[in-house]
């Protein structure tokens, strides 16, 4: 019995496991642990003063602590997913079944403004709707004379409507898959019934992408809940809280064990709503993909086909186009959102002059960008490289590993992050390296709590990217090096990283995207020493200098839109309605 325990441990796929599990538990299950422990009294085992949790859910504060940003929360992250998955749904069908011509080109630039930050949807808002409620230098709307109402420059619904221009491409993209995996021949067959069409939409092509459109919904409502960056620039300056703006505000101002009680009730809302998702497509069948396929039936629009076409191009339109136009033409104006003034390229390359914007200089000439520049790229190279690495081993050791608690603790711990919104996975991370628990050091302040949080963040999306590549590779090549010889990692780096390298990579500029433009996750973990772009858009729209704000956007947006270009091509990904 002893030996047989020996040769397991000893077993090179077995301490891999092992390894791989001890690094999860450091980035993933403890800062949970150490969240939930600062929140409990100290005679309880925790480092809580125990009084948290009432301050929060029942005591004279908690209608502004909690109940009404809930409230908020909830209100926007319902628009933002019933829109999204509308507006999603209804360019999806427009690219896949129409006939309307461009659609290919509609279909490229409808999965852009999810690759932007979602702040720059924001500051293009401000930018055009913003009013003089709270001070400050009004919108375009506002210096051409024309009064903007409240309810459209503050508030729910420019945070709504701000969020639903970002997530409608993530809805666009599940939607459309799904669209393009119902073959023509079950239309073809309803119809040689004597089905009409509506009768079509309803009972066949409509529960056939029912799980698509669930999905889209339930991602739209998660993120809605959990983003940070919308509320935050059109909500804070009028007292409209959400859940993540309160976390922020409770941690920020050193109020930090309430903060976590807020931060472990946004991770509960969110893992509600996907389990609540789950639940509602279990156990049904929607497969629609048979043995022989065809492509989707168009349909022919004829008179309708100008309308949809100008429909679906306004959509474009506002949510890509504009917006970046908008970002690019404030950054030209010497007044901020207005023409009136001329125009300058000082806020790019001028040099510092007192008389303009308190003497900062242009971005590209400004000392403390280009710290902030080399911070944000260094930080997204080194997350993808953790968290590819990361996700590989753990990819593999699903593969070859034949128990069901490790594989199952693997899997378990790579999905949890995905649970957890950014925030209040930063707010986590706060808990556990703040000051240092045990064996763990303080990493607070240092670049490398940066680095780990998003290593964190990104496990969910290395890990099923390795996953989908290592199993494209055959089990027959790894088991003929095996027999010749060859050691787990002279199989893993000579046959399996070579194979799978184009997914691998291609993974690894998703996940350097996705850090590149977040907001959420790092802006309580970073502190003047480790500057970022995403936080210093954020502080020079806070403090009005709208200018600046725009270019560093800008210069993320085209950061993030190239790498997922890039990155689309390392895949060899083709969109399957274009097929």
């Amino acid at each position: 019995m002893t030996s047989r325990w020996s040769r397991a441990l000893l077993n090179p796929v077995t301490l891999l496991a092992l390894v791989v599990l001890l690094v999860l538990g450091v980035l993933v299950a403890a800062p949970l642990a150490g969240l939930i422990g600062a929140t409990v009294p100290a005679g309880a085992g925790g480092t809580g003063t125990g009084t948290s949790w009432r301050d929060v859910l029942a005591s004279p504060m908690s209608q502004n602590l909690f109940w009404t940003p809930l409230r908020n929360s909830i209100l926007v992250a319902l628009g933002t997913a019933v829109l999204s998955t509308v507006l999603g749904g209804f360019l999806a069908w427009v690219v896949v079944f129409s006939d309307i011509p461009g659609k290919r080109l509609i279909g490229v630039l409808a999965t852009i403004p999810f690759a932007l930050p979602s702040f720059a949807l924001a500051l293009a808002w401000t930018s055009v709707f913003r009013n003089d409620r709270v001070g400050g230098t009004p919108g375009l709307l506002g210096s051409l004379g024309i009064q903007v109402p409240d309810v459209l420059a503050w508030g729910a619904v420019p945070v709504t409507l701000t969020l639903v221009a970002h997530y409608f491409s993530l809805s666009f993209v599940i939607i459309a898959a799904a669209l393009a995996s119902l073959g023509g021949d079950l239309i073809a067959a309803a119809e040689l019934t004597g089905a009409s069409r509506l009768r079509v939409a309803v009972r066949i092509a409509l529960p056939a992408v029912s799980p698509a459109l669930l999905s889209s919904f339930l991602l739209a409502f998660a993120e809605g809940v959990s983003n940070f960056a919308s509320p935050a620039l059109l909500g804070l300056p009028v007292r409209f809280q959400t859940l993540s703006t309160r976390l922020y505000g409770a941690i920020s101002t050193g109020d930090t064990e309430r903060g976590y009680v807020l931060s472990i009730l946004l991770v509960a809302v969110a893992a509600v709503v996907l389990y609540l998702g789950n639940r509602a497509t279990r156990g049904r069948n929607f497969a629609v993909i048979t043995g022989k396929s065809s492509r989707p039936r168009l349909v022919r629009l004829r008179a309708w086909r100008l309308p949809v076409l100008t429909l679906a191009w306004a959509l474009i339109a506002a949510t890509t186009l504009l917006p970046m136009a908008v970002l690019a033409m404030s950054t030209l104006t010497r007044r901020a959102n207005s023409f009136d003034a001329g125009f300058t390229l000082h806020y790019w390359i001028g040099a510092s002059d007192p008389g303009i914007s308190h003497g900062m200089a242009g971005v590209l000439r400004d000392a403390a960008l280009t710290t902030a520049t080399g911070n944000t790229v260094a930080l997204g190279a080194c997350v993808a490289l953790g968290a590819v690495l990361l996700g590989m081993l753990g990819a593999y050791v699903v593969r070859r590993h034949r128990g069901p608690f490790v594989t199952g603790g693997i899997g378990f711990l790579s999905y949890v992050p995905f649970l957890i919104p950014g925030i209040a996975l930063g707010a986590a991370f706060i808990a556990l390296f703040g000051s240092g628990a045990g064996p763990l050091p303080s990493l607070y302040g240092t670049f490398w709590i940066l680095v780990l949080a998003g290593i964190a963040a990104s496990i969910p999306y290395a890990f099923q990217t390795a996953k989908s590549s290592l199993g494209q590779v055959s089990y027959e090549l790894e088991e003929a090096a095996t027999l010749a010889g060859a050691g787990t990692g002279r199989r893993i780096g000579r046959i399996l990283l070579p194979l799978s390298a184009r997914g691998v990579v291609g993974g690894a500029m998703l996940v350097f995207v996705t850090v590149v433009r977040d907001l959420s996750l790092m802006v309580l973990l970073v502190t003047p020493a480790t500057p970022l772009l995403a936080v210093q858009t954020f502080r020079y729209a806070s403090e009005g200098f709208t200018q600046h704000a725009n270019a560093v956007t800008l210069i993320i947006a085209a950061v993030s839109v190239t790498a997922t270009i890039l990155a689309r091509r390392l895949q060899g990904a083709r969109r399957p309605w274009n097929a």
